[in-house]
């Protein structure tokens, strides 16, 4: 997809011959090859099983179902296995750039559900809004849930589409590239993922 793709501040529901439908409404789409299709998920549907299928070039796919949940958390990540994440000045927190006790960092997400207030379908947010489930998320380092005090926002990317982040304050003394995860209730980011810290 490319800034040209986009009308009306929404991706498109057609790119390369290829359409997804949910339900049996034209999803957007962020990415096609011939392999893997990215697509957004209409925010007005609800955790409940849905139909999913794919058309390339007049041809239609099986139709599957899946479950939607209210959130299902994932972080972004490097190939090193650091999670995606930056300084205020927006450089990335990297092995060599690592973030600090104490320094307030972003780190970008995907899956944290509805927001306060959300674009109508999927459209790209254009400002910020908090997700609905802001009392039930936890974000943990090395095992232990940082306080909720020092989450300062998790919500929606402004100028981005699906994409999420939490701005938080660093506890101090977090150790050495502590495990870094993200979850809402009982769903959770996958373990293994790391946040570069000295």
């Amino acid at each position: 997809m490319t800034a040209g793709d986009i009308v009306n501040n929404t991706p498109p529901t057609e790119l390369n011959g290829t359409h997804v439908y949910v339900d049996g409404w034209p999803a957007p789409l962020l990415y096609v090859s011939d392999g893997q299709v990215n697509f957004l998920v209409p925010v007005n549907k609800l955790a409940m099983d849905v139909t999913i299928s794919v058309a390339s070039n007049g041809k239609t796919g099986p139709v599957v179902t899946v479950t939607l949940v209210d959130a299902a958390p994932a972080l972004f990540q490097t190939a090193a296995g650091y999670a995606i994440a930056a300084h205020l000045d927006n450089s990335l927190i990297t092995p060599d750039s690592p973030a600090r006790a104490g320094e307030i960092i972003v780190v970008y997400a995907c899956g944290l559900g509805r927001t306060q207030s959300y674009p109508e379908q999927t459209a790209i947010a254009q400002s910020a809004a908090a997700i609905q489930r802001l009392s039930d998320l936890k974000v943990y380092l090395g095992g232990t849930a940082i306080d909720t005090a020092s989450i300062l926002y998790a919500g929606a990317t402004p100028g981005s589409a699906g994409l999420y982040q939490i701005n938080l304050v660093l506890p101090d003394n977090p150790g050495t590239d502590p495990e870094i995860r993200v979850a809402i209730a009982d769903q959770s980011s996958p373990a293994g993922l790391k946040l570069a810290m000295p």
